[in-house]
């Protein structure tokens, strides 16, 4: 069997850089042990395959190359916006059917696709010197005014606060560490931030989940959205500079990426709603055969 995959990258800055994903269209005859066979030769940190769903416009499964995931940022981003270039789809909002739950995607006129996330939910707080330890860091180059926590808007990541820019693009883990560490928390890897950037951007940041076969990835949406809601709880950004943030990842992958982040909150200051979006570019078509 062929399968027609497309490839492109989300969250590019310009047309450089961002997160390459797979996306398969009209998925629907695919089993899920062809789509994981699809992911490991298409070999990108996530494939999106898009299918018809009884209780949304779309639904979307995703697969790492060596397994399911409830939900992956740039590879929806990927497939909106594919499907908009492809005349498919036009501006306006869609549901989508995920296995982290029904979601909303906002495509607009330009090309931006945005994805509402799942409000956040906030788990425990992990040793620092754990963390530093499988970062091959001292403790002391993490931030000590935020605690290392796991959060979660869809898929579960530790959220570790890092010093200064030079800390953060020095770091070389310790994968086995971040595996184990990952596999007793359950959760899908690290998220690694400063807020000591050069740019407009809120934080610069880097992310490592090497239980999914993934030692680091160039632009996460999930992570960021997440890291969103985390600094907004704990005071790091205010409801008045929550409704356009930036994110930079991918740097030290010579990958430049761009995430912009909507956070709404209401007049009780909670959370009511995040959105994580950007861009894609350099679309290809291969052709696999399974």
């Amino acid at each position: 069997m062929n399968v027609q995959v497309y490839t492109l990258n989300a969250f590019a800055k310009g047309q450089q850089g961002g997160n390459p994903a797979g996306v398969v269209l009209n998925a629907d005859s695919l089993s899920a042990e062809e789509m994981k066979q699809v992911a490991r030769i298409v070999g990108f940190s996530e494939t999106a395959f898009v299918e018809k769903s009884q209780h949304a416009d779309f639904k979307v499964r995703y697969f790492t190359p060596i397994d399911e995931v409830d939900l992956c940022g740039h590879a929806t981003i990927a497939a909106f916006y594919l499907m908009m270039s492809r005349k498919l789809i036009r501006s306006g909002t869609y549901t989508l059917e995920t296995k982290a739950g029904v979601l909303e995607v906002a495509v607009k006129e330009g090309g931006s696709v945005f994805l509402a996330q799942a409000l956040p939910q906030f788990y425990e707080e992990i040793d620092r010197q754990i963390i530093a330890d499988s970062l091959r860091i001292s403790p002391d180059e993490l931030l000590s005014d935020l605690p290392i926590q796991i959060v979660s808007t869809g898929l579960r990541d530790i959220l570790v606060p890092v010093r200064s820019l030079d800390v953060l693009e020095q770091i070389h883990p310790d994968f086995e560490q971040v595996k184990d560490i990952s596999k007793k928390h359950n959760v899908i890897g690290y998220h690694l931030f400063t807020l000591d950037t050069l740019t407009d951007a809120i934080a610069r940041c880097r992310n490592f989940a090497p239980l999914y076969d993934i030692p680091e990835e160039s632009a996460t949406g999930t992570s960021n959205g997440a890291l969103t809601c985390y600094l907004y709880k704990h005071g790091k950004i205010t409801s008045a500079q929550a409704g356009q943030l930036i994110f930079e990842q991918g740097y030290t992958m010579n990958s430049p990426s761009e995430i912009r982040a909507r956070l709404a909150v209401n007049e009780a200051s909670d959370i009511i709603r995040i959105e994580v979006g950007g861009t894609a570019a350099n679309i290809q078509i291969q052709k696999i055969k399974i």
